[in-house]
């Protein structure tokens, strides 16, 4: 068989799977699948190839999808999912990622971290997250206080980054027993000019590890782009060249950790769109240092959407294919590491979360 590439396109109303070949030049849509629940997202256990979707909302409650035959049949469960009585409900499941041990982990909202060690049947609160002495003061960003990133050290199950909006980033060593933040460096520019540096409470927007390298973090946040090259312990600002310092999500190349791909929005307070209406991704191959705009294929006229965190991905073939989707429901793709870009699917619902799967034959 040969090899296949598949995308997996969280939406308010349902998940959606484009199929193609190596070539990614012709792409066949399926769905909505997940009795079109809101999907904020889904993603493929890169060692099984089984599909997880989460989502949920204030009505539904949490659940996570399963799906073992690419999309054809799913099951769901919310058992475990939820908080010790007298605490807010677990209103929705934001994020999903496998670990080096092959445990599944879900982040909630209201924030919070879950473990499944049976692919995702059932599952447990990690309580040490939300024991930390910060909890009190995490405050919910404009999309709720959501855990929204988790970042699996790719060989030590035992370390993990997280990513709250409005808490912080957060890092374990031990399995989610104790957390430390790691936020210095990043601002905070919602506090008094005094206090805008402080240890947590920072709006993360989205968090992306460098291929080959754990000690390398992008983050694009509320306040700012920035890089770190010694696990979240300090934070430099690489927002220069950009023509915004806000935005949400970043994906990186799956073998080159200088090379990383934003979509800048313009601004926090002046519509959250494209750039003076153009549409253009950014990329970097120096890890920061400059970036330059790709633009070839994507609206240069009135393109006013929207992108959000979780909305972005790159594929694992060479060229590399990246992806996107807006508000909108329109998915972008360029097979060439961005450098041309084609619309291959448009008039979805919302589009929340982009990732890939790529089958060999």
């Amino acid at each position: 068989m040969a090899t296949r590439v598949h995308v997996l396109v969280g939406t308010k109303k349902g998940l959606f799977i484009l199929d193609s070949d190596a070539e990614r030049r012709s792409w066949r849509l399926r769905g909505p699948f997940c009795e079109t629940w809101p999907v904020n997202h889904a993603m493929a256990d890169p060692a099984t190839g089984a599909l997880y979707a989460g989502g949920g909302n204030e009505w539904f409650g949490p659940a996570v999808w399963r799906s073992t035959d690419l999309g054809a049949t799913w099951t769901h469960s919310s058992d475990g999912l939820a908080y010790p009585a007298g605490e807010t409900p677990v209103k929705a499941v934001w994020s999903l990622v496998t670990a080096a041990d092959g445990a599944l982990y879900a982040g909630v909202e209201p924030a919070g971290l879950f473990r499944s060690e049976d692919a995702g049947r059932s599952w447990r609160h990690i309580s040490g997250l939300r024991a930390h002495p910060s909890r009190a003061e995490w405050q919910p960003g404009g999309g709720g206080l959501i855990l929204h990133t988790i970042v699996p050290h790719p060989r030590d199950p035992r370390r993990m980054w997280v990513g709250i909006s409005a808490g912080g980033v957060f890092y374990t060593d031990d399995g989610g027993a104790t957390w430390e933040p790691r936020n210095r460096g990043t601002r905070a520019d919602y506090m008094p000019e005094d206090q805008r540096y402080p240890e947590y409470g920072q709006c993360v927007h989205h968090i992306a590890m460098a291929a080959g390298a754990p000690e390398r973090l992008y983050q694009q946040n509320h306040c700012g782009m920035y890089r770190s090259d010694d696990g979240g312990r300090s934070w430099e600002s690489i927002e220069a060249g950009l023509p915004s310092s806000f935005g949400f999500p970043a994906a990186a190349h799956p073998r080159d950790p200088d090379t990383l791909y934003l979509l800048p929005l313009n601004g926090d307070s002046i519509g959250r769109f494209m750039p003076e209406g153009k549409a253009a991704v950014w990329r970097t191959r120096d890890g920061g240092a400059t970036w330059e705009d790709r633009r070839t294929g994507l609206p240069q006229e009135n393109a006013f959407f929207g992108v959000l965190r979780q909305a972005m991905a790159a594929d694992r073939l060479d060229p590399v294919g990246v992806y996107f989707g807006t508000g909108g429901g329109a998915l972008y793709a360029s097979a060439d590491e961005g450098d041309r870009w084609t619309c291959i699917a448009q008039h979805l619902p919302a589009i929340l979360s982009v990732e890939t799967l790529v089958v060999d034959g």
